[in-house]
């Protein structure tokens, strides 16, 4: 049961991707891009989770958490520089 629901989870989120790029790549504003790219981090953040969950490996949690933080400096840094902070 828990392998089904994954598997939707799975599912959902490579479609959250693929959306997100798309709004990345046709976003009309830098905010949107800002926002795509956030989502992708974020989606890609669940996918190395959900590959953990399926392949029994822990250290790739390590990851997931590791990548997690580098995408919340990276949205913070992008967001000051638009902001003209740094």
């Amino acid at each position: 049961m828990v392998n089904t629901i994954l598997t939707i989870a799975l599912a959902l989120m490579i479609a959250a991707i693929i959306m997100a790029a798309i709004r990345f790549f046709l976003g009309p504003r830098t905010t949107d891009r800002i926002v795509a790219f956030d989502v992708m981090t974020i989606s890609s953040v669940s996918l190395i989770a959900m590959v953990a969950w399926f392949a029994q490996r822990s250290i790739y949690l390590d990851i997931a958490i590791v990548y997690g933080l580098l995408s919340f400096l990276g949205v913070i840094i992008i967001a000051r520089y638009l902001e003209k902070g740094l």
